[in-house]
């Protein structure tokens, strides 16, 4: 639960303009689809998804980190990095593991992309589930790991004599087919009324210079 009087109190530091523009994309938020970023090797690629996610009302983000850091380019991502939720996944252990079993606990079917023989194409894709997409490293794809463990496969259709697309594009036509299709259905894909409070909440401290300072001010002054 937030504390409902500190957030009408961090409200006053934004316009209306603001504030009623960080409901209205709030409204159009989905934890229905979620992406999985596998050892993404440059900053441009994952960026460019985290940009991609803001775009398309995808509200979070899974980075495994076993093999390279995830860092982002605040060129590519435009501030997007600051709207989107970002879960990172970075132990010695086995990280892409780690990341599954978590989203398997809340719901979701793992979804690799990938042009295997057995993958459903995107325009068959069933978007009742919730699902994670998995997208993986540049030049060798998802792991082997993520091959064996994978729910399903996803590919795009292509027709030319080459057989892949950057990963940024990839993810772009598949969040773009799946979350305009389910907005066109009956599914329940928006957030609770929870979830969108506590978005709100994180955005608006996001949006104001110092907010630590005026948070430990307003709790000082008010216990």
């Amino acid at each position: 639960m937030i504390d409902k009087k500190l957030l009408i109190y961090l409200e006053s530091y934004l316009t209306d303009k603001r504030k009623a523009l960080f409901k209205k994309v709030i409204s159009e938020r989905t934890q229905h689809f979620t992406v999985v970023l596998e050892d993404i090797s440059q900053p441009h690629n994952a960026s460019a998804v985290l940009r991609t996610c803001d775009i398309f009302g995808v509200q979070e983000l899974h980075t495994v980190e076993n093999k390279y850091i995830n860092r982002v380019s605040k060129y590519v991502a435009k501030g997007s990095q600051k709207w989107i939720t970002t879960k990172r996944y970075k132990s010695d252990g086995n990280n892409t593991k780690v990341c599954f079993d978590n989203l398997r606990n809340q719901g979701y079917q793992i979804i690799a992309t990938s042009p295997h023989d057995n993958s459903c194409f995107l325009q068959d894709f069933d978007i009742s589930k919730k699902t994670a997409f998995v997208f993986g490293e540049e030049t060798e794809g998802v792991s082997d790991f993520t091959k064996e463990n994978a729910d399903g496969f996803l590919k795009i259709p292509m027709v030319g004599f080459t057989e892949s697309l950057n990963i940024s594009v990839a993810a772009a036509i598949i969040l773009q087919d799946v979350t305009t299709k389910l907005r066109n259905s009956n599914l329940d894909w928006q957030l609770s009324e929870e979830e969108k409070e506590i978005l709100y909440l994180n955005w608006i401290k996001e949006s104001i210079k110092n907010v630590d300072k005026i948070e430990e001010n307003y709790l000082n002054n008010n216990v």
